[in-house]
């Protein structure tokens, strides 16, 4: 009886609580029927994916529990507030949220990418905690928003408390196909939201979004996995082109991202949260690395670590990882401090600021 309430009281929840979002529905579901990328009730891979079987997550249970250093015991250095310089149309400024969160300057527009500002990448209080950061996102500051991008709807990259901060102070939110539906259950109204299916593109003002090819899932609560697509995206300025990967396993659509739209002035990649057992939905560093060289980038950023704990590695294992490969392959890698705003193309932050840190 206790577990069949329980299990009630579950369902409930994740049906009725506002964090959950809404999958697509009525005339948003009928228009996503019609993408080549759903088939059977559900988005799909371009190549055979998964997630990882059952089996293969109970055999990291044992991992889990012994695992060492998964967060920083120390507080993380952070540089907010530092070179606020006014920007131009002519330059390009990327400041680095932690995480999978950007805020991009280009071309005189100011754009966030999947801006996860929250301190629990989880649908509940006590999920998924942000390190503890030298000085916090200074939220006021993430104002008068041209463009929200958003990659998919995973509670590290979509959430909820964030968007309903940002709502009121954004011109538009792009998003990867179905994803909008969760802004509208946020009453965030429908002629703000631009929905893009793979190789879709839209301007906004002297500015082309892109939606790519990613490999990967979705899904928020119970039975809605592939409901909605992730993305990766490419952002192409008057003078600068940014590649955002997104989350997602390696394949074949990095090199075909690279013959579309390369040459990027700056790729930033997923590298974290990787684990053997669901190698297929996220990238080991190494294939990090080689994505970089596959879209033609000149300069390679490491993200999707830094600010929460979601795998079995310890804290600094990625960006070791990346950095090692980096230079054995002779790619040119920035890593930037929390918060620390630079200018793309001339600024080259290399300090490893992480080396100390326990």
């Amino acid at each position: 009886i206790t577990l069949i309430v329980f299990a009630t009281g579950v369902f409930i929840f994740t049906k009725t609580a506002p964090q959950f979002g809404q999958s697509p529905k009525g005339a948003d579901l009928e228009r996503i029927k019609q993408s080549p990328n759903y088939q059977n009730d559900k988005f799909v891979n371009l190549i055979e994916t998964t997630v990882g079987t059952f089996s293969d997550m109970m055999r990291t249970i044992p991992e889990f529990i012994s695992a060492k250093n998964k967060e920083p015991k120390d507080t993380l250095p952070t540089k907010y507030g530092e070179n606020n310089g006014v920007p131009t149309d002519s330059l390009c400024y990327v400041t680095w949220y932690g995480h999978s969160a950007f805020f991009i300057e280009i071309d005189d527009k100011r754009i966030l990418i999947d801006p996860m500002l929250s301190n629990s990448a989880s649908p509940v209080s006590f999920g998924s905690k942000r390190y503890l950061n030298q000085e916090p996102i200074p939220l006021d500051e993430v104002k008068d928003i041209d463009i929200v991008i958003l990659s998919h709807d995973h509670y590290d990259h979509l959430d909820y408390p964030t968007i309903k901060l940002l709502k009121d102070h954004v011109k538009h939110f792009y998003t990867a196909l179905g994803v909008g539906s969760h802004l509208k259950e946020w009453d965030v109204p429908e002629s703000k939201i631009t929905e893009l299916d793979w190789w879709e593109s839209d301007k906004f003002m002297d500015i082309e979004l892109v939606s790519c090819p990613a490999r990967h899932f979705s899904g928020r609560g119970i039975g809605d996995n592939y409901k909605t697509q992730w993305a990766s995206w490419g952002i192409i300025g008057k003078k600068q082109k940014i590649y955002f990967s997104g989350d997602g396993g390696y394949g074949p659509h990095f090199k075909e991202i690279g013959e579309k739209y390369g040459t990027f002035d700056l790729a930033m990649l997923e590298c974290g949260q990787y684990n053997k057992a669901w190698k297929d939905i996220h990238m080991m560093p190494e294939e990090s690395i080689q994505a970089g060289k596959d879209v033609q980038a000149k300069y390679i950023m490491p993200i999707h670590w830094g600010a929460f704990s979601l795998a079995i590695h310890t804290w600094t294992e990625p960006i070791k990882r990346f950095k090692e490969a980096a230079i054995e392959e002779g790619s040119n890698m920035l890593h930037p401090y929390i918060g620390e705003r630079f200018l793309l193309g001339v600024d080259e932050p290399k300090e490893m600021w992480w080396k100390d840190l326990n």
